[in-house]
């Protein structure tokens, strides 16, 4: 579908402009300048390595995918995928994992649902479910192979836009790391091989909604955030082993949070968001840096962090966005001069923001507005756009080569410049629905859908 017949109007919201304005070219829509400061680039390599990329930000900085594609075009393969998720594929070298879960065996006697207060909208279980690991080779677009981990009837289901493999994994290039929550954690080598696996219990979510949140991985230690409605706590663990190296329990309820790693003046410290603090520990001890209240509950979108700043969102009965500044944070730095702006309108609820180019993009909890902001000042201008030709979204927005990738549950992704003058260079449409969060790797984007995984690469 091409550009020209789509365009970006200012957001009729009482926090918006008054006006609706369109500014169209021939063949691209343009979107209103936005100044910002520049962000110093971190190290990178061409991987994917977790769910939010190399830099735990959305960004891939060595990555060139297409603009345009379609079921006929740029569509370098499309491979069934057993069983059902919504966790994005991580890919290092020719290699790509991802998770999944599926139903075997004869269907249980009478459908299983949570019964956890406030529950709704939720998916019964119906079966025995089978979790897997699979690996796939990327340039032949092919399952090399696909290992069970468990296989159990799970206690609690999920809700009917969730899924029971939401957790995405993690790779060194060395293993694969997978979590599927309450079914464990699970390090396996190239061959699919279980190298080691860790139980931390079974978690119970607010109103039954299921499990989501992905752990991370820094150097030789393994982070997760096990937020849920009863004993919450983040542990770290040896990557080698499995052994736990700290655990540290959290007043807090149910996230679906991932935790990132910042370094800071030489401390490497752990951002887990909550409810009632985003609280930054210490990478070696879990010792407590600092908290800043601030943000709603039903914590989603993970925190993203560069240039010496941390940012994390939510969006549920109240609003939060937090910029945080890391030189000398210490202790409670609630409303202190730490908190370098705030913002109680228009925050992410279920899509992660995107950190790119030194401005921070993410959309209103998960409609597709999109509010851009100077990441230093917190500054929008000229304001929130509606964007064309999209839905709802659940996937986190991706970036690289001066370009923003934004998929939504209806099989659109809308492709926009980056540059100091943004403009829509193309909206293309698979016939699928896509919850999981894009990857990028050399010039190759990766769409998971309901039963498909989707390769984007130039003819």
């Amino acid at each position: 579908m091409g550009a020209s017949t789509v365009s970006i109007e200012r957001d009729m919201k009482p926090n918006a402009f008054s006006g609706a304005v369109r500014v169209m070219t021939p063949t691209l829509v343009c979107l209103v300048w936005l100044t910002c400061s520049s962000f110093a680039a971190a190290p990178s390599d061409a991987h994917w390595p977790r769910w939010r990329g190399p830099l735990d930000t959305g960004e891939a900085p060595n990555a060139d995918p297409p603009i345009e594609w379609s079921a006929d075009k740029n569509l370098r393969w499309k491979l069934p995928i057993p069983g059902h998720g919504h966790s994005t594929p991580v890919i290092w070298g020719d290699r790509i994992y991802l998770t999944s879960a599926r139903p075997i065996g004869d269907p249980l006697p009478k459908p299983r649902y949570s019964g956890r207060e406030g529950a709704h909208n939720n998916l019964p279980i119906t079966n025995r479910q089978e979790f897997a690991v699979i690996a796939i080779s990327r340039s032949q677009g092919k399952i090399e192979w696909s290992k069970p981990v468990r296989t159990e009837v799970p206690h609690e289901g999920a809700h009917e836009s969730g899924s029971l493999a939401s957790n995405s994994p993690v790779t060194d290039g060395k293993r694969v790391y997978a979590y599927f929550g309450s079914r464990g954690l699970f390090c396996l080598d190239p061959a699919g091989g279980i190298v080691w696996e860790r139980q931390f219990g079974k978690k119970h979510t607010k109103h039954g909604h299921g499990e989501g949140a992905s752990p991370t991985l820094h150097g030789e230690t393994f982070i997760v955030n096990w937020d849920h409605q009863e004993k919450s706590f983040v542990v770290a663990l040896n990557k080698k082993t499995g052994e736990q190296i700290w655990q540290r329990d959290r007043d807090e309820l149910t996230s679906w949070a991932t935790p990132i790693v910042v370094e800071e003046a030489g401390r490497k410290q752990v951002i887990v968001p909550g409810s009632q603090r985003v609280r930054a520990y210490d990478l070696g001890t879990g010792e407590i840096i600092w908290e800043c209240g601030g943000l709603s509950a039903n914590i989603c979108a993970s925190p993203v962090a560069g240039d010496g700043m941390a940012f994390a969102g939510s969006s549920y009965v109240k609003r939060g966005f937090i910029a945080v500044t890391l030189a000398g944070a210490k202790g409670d730095i609630t409303g202190t001069d730490h908190v370098a702006w705030t913002r109680v309108r228009g925050t992410p609820y279920v899509p992660s923001p995107l950190l790119y180019r030194g401005r921070i993009h993410f959309f209103n909890h998960f409609q597709s507005v999109l509010t851009q902001l100077d990441a230093r000042t917190g500054t929008a201008d000229p304001g929130p756009f509606r964007l064309p030709g999209i839905g709802n979204i659940y996937a986190s927005p991706v970036a690289a080569q001066e370009r923003i990738y934004i998929t939504d549950l209806e099989g659109s992704t809308l492709v926009l410049s980056a540059a100091a003058k943004p403009e829509v260079l193309a909206l293309n449409h698979l016939d699928d629905s896509f919850a999981a969060s894009p990857a990028l790797a050399g010039n190759e984007l990766y769409l998971r859908g309901r039963g498909h995984l989707y390769c984007i690469a130039e003819d």
